[in-house]
């Protein structure tokens, strides 16, 4: 029988323990993969797991824990991978036909850390077709659900890593942002996701080395885990030349004393309408902030519609250049959005999409001001709590009778500034007992400071003991 409350330990503790000689991986891969057997034929968060491999290896890292040898910090942990990373020897299938049968000959570098660091992966996650959405529904595997109510979207497109963590199959789980695709799934399910500076985990899956859009993040339950995630997977790589070039230390004390530090609430975001239990729990985390002493200043921004039309159009030619070449063949079997973006990007001309820079360069001078006289900035994840499953990102990219825009997510924007680090922690349920997540957005390469606020939030409103009803 599945031992939930061990489904539910941290890595950070699983690894402990398992150093300590009072737990074998073992035993944790068995209760994973139990806890896998039960809940994924309704959420559908793995489309492959690995059982006799996962298990093969748990036993050989047992005996090497008895031995008293140790491969890394997650020695016996058991953690999952996107199915967009590449997997030697396993299928990577970017939740695409056209990429179905795709094998790689190589580990993306940071499959490489976390295996290198000892862990075992016990599977790979749901997608949307080569990530492009909030919600992961793809051709190939279809939906993936909400742990917290199966009727909503876990988010996507790291929906599938998401729904896993939440539900308790993995500790924590590797997901990439491109628009929000790591603090999304956190949001809605209810757990941690950081989009961590950009080029602080070597980031190599494209054909070009040059786009600053995308991150590897950790999805996880607590800050401790996604700190250990983040300190076995950060570079410098050369194979990344945009890996940044001086590591962290995320091991030591966090700054989470929050006594004088300046931080900055943001809710009014141009003709931006929150959801009134998202805008409450996000006031309500600022006061817990400010009661620990922090010093909040309410700041607004002009950004709305306009702005995250720029960033769709910035992803169309993004999926176009790397993904177009499959439409030819494939385009009957790919869903009608994907389709649709990557006919965009091909449609939009070059001096058209250099102009975006401009438009970039604008938004970082709004932000620059409010970082220059606060440390970070905190605001929404999301606008929405979980869409209902079924519905598209389109649906929300719309402007009401009275001009105001009711868009699900307040995290693609925030890549367009991509140096700046932005983290989703848990702030609370809605009346309906959805997931809200709180934004923190902090100062260029500023990991450890976003992650500093997560923890001190941990204390002030813990979040690690809430489970979903599944």
């Amino acid at each position: 029988m599945t031992d939930l409350d061990l489904c539910y330990t941290p890595a950070t503790e699983l690894a402990a323990r398992i150093r300590a000689g009072s737990l074998s991986p073992v035993t944790i891969v068995e209760n994973a993969l139990e806890r896998i057997a039960t809940v994924n034929p309704t959420l559908n968060c793995f489309c492959f797991v690995y059982a006799d491999e996962a298990l093969a290896q748990a036993r050989q890292m047992e005996a090497e824990a008895k031995a008293g040898h140790f491969r890394g910090p997650l020695h016996g942990v058991p953690y999952a991978l996107k199915d967009l990373t590449p997997t030697k020897g396993k299928r990577t299938t970017l939740g695409s036909y056209a990429y179905e049968h795709w094998v790689p000959d190589h580990d993306a570098p940071i499959a490489e850390a976390l295996a290198g660091a000892g862990g075992i992966l016990i599977g790979k996650t749901t997608t949307p077709e080569f990530a492009y959405s909030s919600f992961t529904e793809s051709p190939l595997w279809g939906i993936t659900r909400n742990p917290w109510n199966t009727e909503r979207t876990a988010g996507g497109s790291s929906g599938g890593s998401g729904a896993a963590v939440a539900s308790g199959c993995v500790p924590f789980a590797e997901g990439s942002d491109m628009g929000g695709s790591v603090r999304i799934p956190a949001s809605f399910c209810g757990i941690v996701g950081l989009k961590p500076s950009f080029g602080r985990i070597p980031f190599t899956i494209l054909p070009s080395q040059f786009d600053q859009l995308s991150h590897f993040g950790p999805l996880a339950r607590t800050i401790g885990d996604a700190c250990l995630f983040m300190q076995v997977t950060q570079g410098p790589d050369d194979r990344d030349i945009q890996s940044l070039t001086t590591p962290l230390d995320f091991t030591g004390p966090l700054p989470s004393d929050l006594k004088g530090r300046r931080l900055a609430l943001l809710l009014k975001v141009g003709n931006h309408v929150w959801h009134p239990e998202v805008e409450a729990a996000v006031r309500r985390a600022a006061d817990s902030f400010a009661k620990a002493g922090a010093i909040i200043e309410e700041v607004e921004l002009p950004w709305g519609k306009d702005e995250d039309e720029l960033w769709s159009a910035h992803w169309g030619v993004y999926l176009a250049t790397f993904f177009g070449h499959v439409l030819e063949e494939y385009r009957a079997k790919m869903d009608p959005n994907v389709v649709r973006l990557i006919e965009n990007g091909f449609a939009m001309n070059a001096v058209e999409f250099k102009k975006i820079e401009i438009v970039r360069t604008r938004m970082w001078g709004e932000i620059q001001p409010i970082l220059a006289r606060n440390e970070a900035i905190l605001t929404g994840t999301m606008c929405q709590p979980a869409a209902k499953v079924g519905r598209n990102d389109t649906e929300y990219w719309q402007l009401d009778a009275q001009g105001r825009y009711h868009a699900l997510d307040f995290t693609s924007v925030w890549n367009f500034v991509s140096p700046c680090p932005a983290l989703s922690v848990p702030a609370g349920l809605t009346s309906e007992k959805l997931p809200i997540g709180l934004q923190i957005i902090g100062r260029r390469h500023d990991d450890l400071g976003v992650l500093g606020l997560g923890a001190a939030l941990e204390k002030l409103q813990p979040w690690w003991d809430r489970r979903p009803p599944l």
